[in-house]
């Protein structure tokens, strides 16, 4: 008798500790991650709203241009929000753009208590909203899951702060470091697992580069090929416009917006033009390479935020000597090919010495079907 009067309330003292501010925003970490592909250049945010204990409203930001999280949970949100939680990955925003403000929102709502995840470098919020929210009588707590909920918006933080996209190098290797044998045969180095998640790189980045020497060897089509797919702005870099015009890039280019860049005021400029290709003339002295510099600057004037690089050794080498690449997955597959000719995946004059090689930090290791993912970002503030 006694046993069974105490168990409701055992099981209801229990139940309040499992649930706690990080349990919350991790599910609304979980929900930002559903706009991925769509929302750049806005950040992916997620929203939870509590009260007594239950969750009464979630939301996400969906697509650029369209409500943020906070205002597509309140209106999905099943009762009165006087009083309740609300707990969101970023801080909300307290300025007009293509949306009115989320912290009116909240305000108008009577919401009791907002839980951020962390706060939002943009200037035209920068701690902002968080400032209003507390003015008006909310409690404002900042901080929860901050290393996660910065994480997912990596390529959003780094293009608010430099204008510049985020630069994601891509590769897979055979255990001996070639990325195709001697005579130039590449398909497949990787099981087909690996390559399908390449396609889910290739609809979280906006841009994906290639350079000519890719393009002539394989003709790609650097779409992506998965369930709600988003295909990336094709980025081709050919300084002499060598592209042929019934390359797949060039006959699929009134449907995949794509651009090239060249140091060539060649008239086949014209031809691709008319095909709906963009092409930026860098205006470069070496005839070798474009200037990836000039080249980033304005690709982030035109609102690309980030970029995945699967552009072959010569491409990777330039991008790392000039510090440009921010993360780096390689895919290695658990073969050997062998050859002094084959190539490997990043070519140039390369360092002198070991010590001033390259180092990737926060270095993640996965398997995907037979082969390992190695993922990483470039340590620019390496010491010895």
């Amino acid at each position: 008798m006694i046993h069974g009067l105490l168990c409701p309330c055992i099981i209801f003292l229990f139940g309040c500790d499992f649930v706690n501010d990080k349990d919350y925003m991790r599910m609304a970490l979980d929900l930002a991650i559903k706009g991925v592909g769509h929302t750049s250049p806005n950040p992916m945010v997620g929203c939870v709203i509590v009260k007594d204990g239950r969750i009464i409203g979630k939301g996400y930001h969906e697509k650029c241009g369209e409500l943020h999280a906070e205002r597509n949970a309140i209106k999905n949100s099943t009762e009165d929000l006087s009083g309740a939680t609300m707990y969101v990955t970023l801080e909300p925003c307290c300025h007009y753009g293509k949306t009115p403000p989320c912290t009116e929102a909240i305000i108008e709502n009577k919401i009791k208590r907002v839980v951020v995840g962390c706060t939002d470098n943009n200037p035209l919020v920068s701690s902002k909203g968080i400032k209003i929210l507390r003015d008006a009588g909310i409690i404002v707590d900042v901080g929860v899951l901050s290393d996660e909920c910065r994480r997912i918006n990596e390529v959003f933080f780094h293009y608010i702060e430099t204008k510049r996209p985020y630069i994601v190098m891509k590769y897979a290797m055979t255990l001996d470091g070639k990325i195709a044998t001697y005579s130039g045969d590449s398909k497949w180095i990787s099981c087909s697992e690996s390559r399908e998640h390449v396609h889910t790189l290739r609809k979280r980045y906006k841009g994906i580069m290639a350079g000519i020497e890719t393009v002539i060897k394989d003709d790609p089509m650097l779409n992506c090929r998965i369930e709600d797919g988003v295909d990336p702005v094709r980025i081709i870099c050919d300084s002499h416009l060598r592209i042929d015009i019934n390359s797949n890039i060039v006959k699929s280019a009134k449907d995949i917006q794509t651009i090239i860049a060249t140091n060539s005021t060649d008239k086949k400029a014209k031809a691709l033009k008319d095909y709906g290709i963009e092409v930026i003339n860098i205006d470069n002295n070496d005839e070798s390479f474009v200037d990836f510099n000039k080249l980033m600057d304005i690709l982030g004037s035109k609102g690309i935020d980030s970029i995945l690089v699967e552009g072959g050794g010569t491409i990777h080498g330039e991008l790392l000597k000039l510090g440009l690449i921010n993360k780096v997955y390689v895919y290695i597959a658990p073969k050997i090919v062998g050859g002094l000719e084959a190539p490997s995946p990043v070519k140039g004059r390369g360092f002198n010495y070991m010590k001033d090689a390259l180092t990737l930090k926060n270095v993640t290791y996965e398997t995907i079907g037979t082969d390992i993912v190695v993922s990483g970002y470039v340590d620019t503030n390496r010491k010895e």
